[in-house]
């Protein structure tokens, strides 16, 4: 009896191995017979944390859904991935600025602002690591008379509130059109040899055309500053003008009138003009005055920065030392010896920073200030670029953003710079009054009133003007 028992169960497993092998071999034989289409439609009906992808290689046979065995004719085999958690790598867009959204919640415009920034950003995002360390003079990636006219347009919408925004690409018309002109004064005496030929275009430029370097007292006038405005009057800084003569030595070369490389010899004076110079005939003793993509972007924000940045009564070098001053986180051993004149400047400056008053001739303009410091943000130089934001935006009202951007400038602090502190007495003041902004920003955010909306408390709202 216990035998038959035996004997009964074990044909009862096997008949049940049996079932269990036929059902899955005719699930096997519906799967290889089904569409690609419908296996990814069911697929993707699972879950929307799933996606499918085709397999580029069998690395893994953990991932493989069809052996590598399979003709060339077979159907794209499919994987499992599950979409990445982590925050995508972050690009030049990724920064949450605050400058066009604190004039849009105060009913500024700022749709021409936002379309310039936008134009700039598409010019910098074709620089790669060589391009930025390559003379303008033979630059082909970026067109950097587009990106400085880029630059004029959005400060120019910001303080005309114009409905209509400044024409670049007519301004980039008379741009070329300079090259065009030269062409009707082209001689084969020009073309004798490559010092006639690049002298020929000196005489142009700054003889016959009138091009001229702005005087020293003039150099924080806008209309020395911007690529549009010199163009108009003739009249720039030493920035502009070589980046002007680039661009028709740029022309030349795509016409095929220039066939060998050429330098710009950039001066560092205050009187000197830019000329360009045979590459071959180039000494050691050139190098420093050669502007690359990146120092002409670098030094016409900078300039725009230091032009426009609000505290001028100040005569400190550091930009940030004279804001910091201003909102009493330097600790001057000498400040009992100030003048009642530079007593009075500072407190006048902020007065009219918090009646909203943006501009004047002695006191600087925070719209320009700030659109500056975040395009030279975006550029990706010096953290300290983030490090003055973080304290315009202080002064703005906007603690929350200047907290974040402060902790964003701690985080970037190269070791390096860290160290040539202890021997740099200016570093060492710009440490501490870091430091001091950042304990007084940690304190305001502990207020009851932190959670009010973002931009309530901002003066760029204000639409008074100084006259």
């Amino acid at each position: 009896m216990l035998e038959r028992y035996f004997a009964d169960s074990i044909i009862f497993v096997l008949s049940y191995v049996l079932l269990t092998h036929s059902l899955c071999f005719v699930a096997i034989n519906k799967a290889a017979t089904m569409s690609p289409s419908s296996s990814l439609t069911a697929a993707s009906s699972s879950s929307s944390l799933w996606i499918l992808k085709p397999s580029p290689a069998f690395k893994s046979s953990r991932f493989q859904s069809i052996p590598p065995s399979l003709p060339p004719s077979s159907p794209p085999c499919f994987r499992l991935l599950r979409r990445a958690a982590s925050l995508p790598h972050a690009s030049a867009t990724d920064f949450d600025f605050a400058l066009h959204d604190a004039l849009e919640s105060s009913g500024i415009n700022t749709s021409h602002a936002r379309e310039a920034r936008k134009g700039f950003i598409s010019q910098i995002n074709e620089l790669s690591d060589v391009e930025r360390e390559t003379s303008i003079s033979i630059n082909r990636r970026v067109d950097l008379g587009r990106a400085a006219l880029y630059i004029a347009a959005e400060d120019d919408s910001l303080i005309s509130h114009s409905s209509v925004p400044l024409p670049v690409d007519a301004f980039l018309e008379r741009l070329d059109d300079l090259s065009l002109g030269y062409c009707s004064h082209y001689n084969s005496l020009s073309r004798s040899s490559r010092e006639n030929f690049l002298e020929s275009i000196e005489k142009y430029l700054y003889v016959k055309k009138g091009f001229r370097r702005s005087s020293a007292k003039n150099l924080a006038e806008p209309r020395a500053l911007y690529l549009h405005s010199v163009l108009t009057h003739r009249s720039g800084s030493a920035l502009m003008l070589s980046l002007i003569h680039s661009e028709i030595l740029k022309m030349f070369r795509l016409w095929g009138l220039l066939d060998f490389d050429v330098e710009i010899f950039f001066p560092h004076d205050h009187y000197g003009l830019p000329r360009a110079y045979d590459k071959q005939k180039s000494k050691e003793s050139d190098q420093p005055h050669i502007m690359t993509v990146q120092m002409l972007l670098e030094k016409v924000l900078r300039n725009l920065k230091a032009a426009f940045w609000p505290f001028q009564h100040d005569h400190v070098d550091s930009l940030f030392l004279r804001a910091a001053h201003a909102a009493n986180c330097v600790d001057d051993p000498n400040g009992s010896q100030e003048s009642a004149y530079q007593l009075a400047s500072a407190k006048a400056a902020q007065h009219r920073l918090e009646r909203g008053v943006w501009t004047s001739v002695r006191f600087g303009d925070m719209r320009r200030a700030l659109s500056a410091c975040e395009r030279l943000i975006l550029l990706k130089t010096d953290p300290k670029e983030i490090r003055d934001y973080s304290i315009l935006l202080y002064h703005c009202g906007l603690y929350q953003q200047s907290l974040k951007y402060l902790r964003l400038y701690q985080d970037a602090k190269s070791p390096s710079s860290s160290q040539s502190r202890s021997t740099n007495s200016v570093s060492i003041l710009e440490e501490e009054a870091v430091q001091k902004l950042f304990v007084r920003l940690n304190l305001i955010a502990m207020e009851e009133d932190w959670c009010q909306p973002i931009y309530g408390r901002n003066f760029l709202g204000n639409n008074s003007e100084p006259w």
